[in-house]
């Protein structure tokens, strides 16, 4: 056993026996030869069996606490790393990039750090079609100190004229000055939100004679036809909420204001009213996702107050999923009480193809169905690789080191094979990327061993280890991602909401933001301003009819001046 003091372990001596004890306790006395050099034979035998015996005694109780001060050192070492990396995580960056890889995996900062000192220069993001003369690559050089983009010719342009003084307008000589030009600069503005009300006059007409019944003129449809709210109303209610990130609560305030009196609950009942009339929207939006052979998956907490049978703490999830054809990617999310693996069953019912999930159990069933290969995230692996660095002392290099030195080339050729179509793009995976494959098995057989699964750097190798035959399969073709960035930056604007508006409050209202934010982000991803479309679905929705009228109400099914039009 091992014995503590003040924290530190202590060696307990083995209780040992009287030699003298048990000696011949196996002889009965008239056993005992009379002769006393056999007798001094027996004893000195019976010594040795005994002091073997105690040796092995002792031999087992030192194995035994040398086990136990072996587990003691890697349970205190264990609980150094997690209090390392817990302090890294609170007072540290948050950035995963390590020395020559963090342009791999943080291009926004690095653009951003390329960017001119002093221009402050408000403007949108360009077009989908860069201007002629102008390629992709050339937008993101460095633009000259002094040299501003000039503001989108799409917004609406105000004439603010500045005339020199008439009396200034005489020249020395006499002669009156004339117009010969004009020195033009623009400066964008902005016009706070204005409330109004639209007051739909219907006129009748009826006959004097009072031979036919009046006629009355109809006006527009409206998709909530009981309440008092505008379609635009309700576009710009949907993208404050989901885009903004404004709590409805919040909302109420800023209509006060304007000296309008909204309840926040009716804003609630708006909100699941709209989401209900979109629905057919959303059904075809999953039915070109679930046409596609590759998908993402991802999921996130949310807290909804009232659900039958559970708590109010209860956490739910809200899942999402990403996929479509190359030019049409879709983002759906759906609410679920449970984290379970049925919920990746209903939602992929009837799909085959290949799923991109990280190593969550609750895929597990959804890999065995038939026609449904499951892919490995590398960002993951790399993740826990990360984590192992974090606990090491301040610039000091590891064995996990040495494993993003690899994962780094795993992107670097990802990178280089941005461009490139699915066939080359595969050719280039099984020239180079299988090596590199290669070398990191080989370094996980030699590592895995020698290192206590129970460390940080231990669960990293397990993972990579478990995970390998789904990390290696983007190999296999080239249209296979490797990662599953896309599913974690698709929901990433739904857990900063979630910052601000913090739950659901019904079932209804997780099911309806679920709904919103799917077509929203449809529409983001798809470079489609999201207030413009919503208030063209919107206009159009209540008059469509057909599966043609909704397909045409698709983000990718609509041109930009249809969007633009008021």
């Amino acid at each position: 056993m091992i014995g503590y003091n003040s924290g530190m372990p202590q060696r307990t001596a083995v209780p040992r026996s009287n030699p003298a004890v048990g000696v011949c306790a196996s002889v009965l006395p008239e056993q005992l030869p009379d002769d006393p050099a056999a007798l001094k034979a027996l004893l000195l035998a019976q010594q040795q069996a005994f002091e073997a015996r105690e040796a092995e005694r002792q031999a087992a109780f030192d194995a035994r606490e040398a086990e136990l001060q072996k587990a003691f050192e890697a349970r205190i070492l264990e609980i150094y790393e997690q209090l390392r990396l817990a302090r890294r995580r609170m007072f540290g960056p948050s950035s995963e990039s390590h020395a020559g890889q963090g342009w791999l995996f943080d291009e926004a900062e690095a653009l951003a750090a390329s960017a001119p000192e002093a221009d402050d220069t408000a403007t949108l993001p360009p077009p989908a079609t860069e201007p002629s003369g102008q390629t992709p690559a050339d937008a993101g050089k460095k633009k000259a100190r002094g040299k501003r983009k000039p503001l989108p010719i799409e917004l609406p342009r105000i004439d603010v004229i500045h005339d020199v003084p008439e009396a200034e307008r005489t020249c020395a000589c006499g002669t009156p000055m004339v117009e010969i030009g004009q020195d033009v600069s623009e400066q964008l503005d902005i016009v706070p939100m204005q409330v109004r009300v639209l007051r739909h006059i219907k006129k009748r007409y009826g006959c004097p004679k009072g031979d036919q019944a009046p006629v009355s003129a109809r006006a527009p449809a409206q998709v909530l036809p009981k309440s008092n709210a505008s379609n635009d109303l309700l576009a710009m209610l949907l993208v404050t909420k989901y885009v903004d990130g404004l709590p409805l609560a919040r909302f109420e305030y800023v209509l006060a204001r304007a000296g309008v009196l909204v309840p926040r609950q009716t804003l609630a009942r708006w909100v699941i009213g709209t989401a209900r009339a979109l629905q057919p929207v959303a059904n075809l939006m999953r039915d070109v996702l679930l046409g596609h052979d590759v998908i993402h998956m991802d999921e996130t907490p949310v807290q909804v107050l009232k659900e039958p049978g559970r708590a109010a703490t209860s956490k739910s999830q809200m899942w999402v999923q990403r996929g479509g054809p190359p030019g049409r990617p879709v983002i759906l999310f759906e609410y679920d009480p449970s984290r379970a693996q049925a919920v990746p069953l209903r939602l992929l019912e009837g799909w085959k193809g290949h799923l991109m999930a990280d190593g969550l159990e609750s895929y597990g069933a959804i890999a065995f169905t038939e026609g449904v290969t499951r892919l490995g995230c590398w960002v993951h692996a790399r993740r826990r690789f990360v984590d192992a660095g974090k606990v090491l002392p301040e610039g000091k290099r590891g064995r996990a080191h040495e494993a993003l030195a690899l994962i780094g080339k795993l992107y670097a050729i990802e990178k280089e094979a941005r461009e490139l179509n699915d066939a080359e793009r595969l050719a280039l995976r099984q020239s180079r990327s299988r090596a590199v494959i290669g070398e990191l098995r080989g370094w996980l057989d030699q590592v895995l061993p020698t290192v206590p699964p129970t460390s940080i750097l231990g669960g990293a190798l397990g993972y990579l280890h478990r995970q390998w035959p789904r990390l290696t399969r983007y190999l296999e073709r080239g249209d296979l991602p490797i990662d599953n960035n896309p599913a974690e930056n698709a929901i990433r604007p739904f857990v900063v909401g979630r910052k601000a508006w913090l739950f659901s409050d019904t079932q209804a209202g997780a099911r309806a933001s679920a709904l919103i934010y799917s077509l929203i982000e449809t529409a983001k991803a798809n470079n489609v301003e999201p207030y413009l479309w919503l208030r063209h679905v919107l206009r159009a929705l209540p008059t469509a009819t057909t599966v043609e009228h909704f397909e045409a109400l698709l983000p990718w099914s609509l041109k930009a001046e249809q969007l633009i039009t008021a």
